[in-house]
């Protein structure tokens, strides 16, 4: 089986080429062994690149645990840098299939490599119900009280797809990212698990964040993540609409559009190198 090492702010996935060969058989057990550092390829998950009825491609995402995700923010870039560098779909502008619906992406190429794209990353959903957390019952779950392990913390809950528990802090330090991201994860308040941000506020418009990821752990960027952060951030009054976001992999730029209500995600795409699957 071929495939081809991606990586987007370092986050990092094995991709697979579905027009070109048969998608794989026992597709959870292999994205677990393929993501394993040592043993394995190595990266945050598995994502298969395959022909969609309904758009340019589709893409499905699965964690390193094996499980697979609805969306992956950083994910969709390189697919569509794949798409576009390996000549399956060349055009400026792709739309492409997700467990969320089909998303409009525009490249930014030099010469025949896409270096950047900008995802439309859809509108965020902040009815508790529907991100889901029972923090609340019903409502937007804004800066609210939040006490595990012994710890305050204040969160705000956004899905972009997928679930994402936002907590602003004085400094992301490893106590909280490696220590309460895990506790946070499978905590009940949240049904279907939830990716967890710990986000410092620079200024109006500049923020840093690190991210325990639902069913990965840390990871060095998270797509969806820094979407729910910037609308975290505009929701609770901390920052403007247009936002540069710090990750341990490099700088996100997003815009949460007043008029549309659409979150817009900037970011590089790019391919590390390709090979062969012999496990």
């Amino acid at each position: 089986m071929q495939f081809t090492k991606m990586q987007g702010a370092g986050n990092d996935y094995v991709y697979i080429d579905c027009f070109a060969q048969p998608t794989p058989e026992n597709i959870a057990d292999l994205a677990i062994k393929i993501s394993d550092r040592h043993f394995g390829v190595g990266g945050d998950g598995l994502v298969l690149i395959q022909p969609s009825e309904i758009a340019d491609a589709r893409m499905r995402m699965f964690n390193a645990d094996g499980s697979e995700s609805e969306m992956c923010g950083n994910a969709i870039r390189c697919v569509a840098k794949y798409l576009y560098d390996h000549d399956i779909r060349r055009t400026p502008t792709l739309n492409i299939e997700t467990g969320v619906g089909v998303l409009k992406l525009d490249l930014q190429a030099e010469g025949d490599r896409v270096q950047q794209v900008t995802v439309n990353m859809g509108k965020p959903i902040l009815e508790a119900a529907e991100v889901p957390t029972t923090i609340l019952p019903s409502g937007r779950v804004v800066d609210e009280k939040f006490e595990i392990d012994g710890h305050q913390l204040s969160v705000t809950c956004v899905s972009m797809g997928n679930p994402h528990c936002v907590c602003f802090v004085e400094s992301a330090t490893d106590e909280l990212v490696l220590g309460l991201g895990p506790k946070i994860e499978v905590d009940p308040r949240f049904p279907n698990r939830t990716n967890v941000e710990f986000v410092e506020v620079i200024s109006r418009g500049e923020l840093r964040q690190r991210t325990w990821e639902r069913g990965s752990g840390e990871t060095w960027a998270c797509g969806t993540g820094a979407s729910a952060v910037c609308a975290a951030a505009v929701l609770s009054g901390r920052t403007d609409r247009d936002v540069l976001i710090h990750l341990l992999g490099g700088d996100l730029r997003l815009r949460w559009d007043e008029a549309s209500g659409d979150m817009f995600k900037t970011g590089p795409a790019v391919e590390v190198f390709t090979g062969q699957w012999e496990g």
